[in-house]
């Protein structure tokens, strides 16, 4: 079995980090307005990437680990820029 995390763009410009093992139908879940709380404020949302793992407890501790990012490293990480996202990681020790 396929576990995502996943990161949504927000109405506002927030962005939104979850995980699931059913990628297409949690962000029809979340377009749809059917999960309570920070994206249902704040529609609609737009996918702007996904990662699989194995377990989902990869899938958990990889949504852990961004949801800590700034919005710089998470805008880094969309376009597929590791020099920026090391880069950052570099300036916050």
């Amino acid at each position: 079995m396929t576990f995502w995390t996943y990161m949504l763009h927000c109405r506002g410009g927030a962005y939104y980090v979850g995980h699931t093992d059913d990628l297409e139908r949690r962000v029809a879940e979340h377009r749809m307005g059917q999960i309570p709380g920070f994206t249902q404020d704040r529609l609609p949302v737009t996918l702007v990437g996904s990662d699989a793992f194995g377990t989902g407890i990869e899938a958990l501790e990889m949504e852990r680990r961004i949801k800590g990012w700034s919005r710089a490293k998470k805008m880094a990480l969309i376009r597929g820029d590791l020099d920026a996202i090391s880069a950052l990681a570099k300036d916050r020790k």
